[in-house]
């Protein structure tokens, strides 16, 4: 088996304790949508996408992490934006870290489809991302696997083509809750290749890595 903290951007080629809205009494609607916004994103967890069980454990890291780290798929630039898509997208990523690179689950904790539907990566990530104490040791970025969480973004974004608002809007949500559940501050929001020689997350999506931190830091 490859050792899965060697993570390299050819690991994708070829291929929340939250915040409930409840009932806000003698609150204007502005409000409410702000309290909306810092409320725990829908999640659709391992279960309900048609995961494959692990082939080994998962490991958990026994302290919060220190860092959100963004990374691209390099899979293709779907114009298709459907829940249905977001969990064939899903089941094709653990394919290609299972079966391409030999690691006992998919690599990445989160990926936020194109579409904007969030999908929990490694088993028990969801879990523990809501309990806000510990994370699943993950095999996305070589070094920082025990330090960081790993979201990737659906797509490539080495190319021109935009970021679908409606995923910014889903990554900016859930690195929100990442940021308020494990206490990270959004300066410590990174994309990945500021830890390894990769183009990941792709030269579009770096340059909105300072917007990603001011957009989640407004939030907090």
């Amino acid at each position: 088996m490859n050792d899965e903290s060697s993570w390299t951007r050819r690991a994708v080629l070829g291929g929340v304790t939250g915040l409930a809205a409840g009932t806000l009494i003698g609150v204007d609607a502005a409000a409410a949508a702000d309290v909306g916004e810092l409320a725990a994103p829908h999640i659709i967890p391992c279960g309900n996408w048609g995961a494959r069980p692990p082939s080994e454990p998962v490991t958990l890291v026994r302290r919060r992490p220190a860092k959100l780290i963004i990374h691209h798929t390099v899979t293709a630039n779907t114009g298709d934006f459907s829940r249905k898509q977001a969990k064939r997208h899903a089941r094709q990523v653990q394919n290609i870290h299972m079966d391409g690179n030999g690691w006992r689950d998919t690599g990445y904790l989160f990926i936020v489809s194109r579409g904007g539907f969030i999908t929990e990566g490694r088993h028990r990530s969801l879990a523990r991302l809501r309990g806000g104490d510990d994370f699943v040791l993950g095999a996305h970025t070589t070094g920082q696997n025990d330090k960081g969480v790993g979201i990737a973004l659906e797509g490539n974004y080495d190319v021109s083509a935009p970021i679908p608002a409606q995923q910014w809007r889903s990554l900016v949500r859930l690195c929100t809750f990442a940021c308020r559940s494990y206490r990270i501050p959004a300066k410590q929001i990174f994309g990945h290749r500021d830890f390894s020689a990769t183009a990941c997350p792709g030269q579009r999506m770096y340059r909105r890595i300072v917007d990603l931190r001011k957009e989640v830091r407004g939030r907090l």
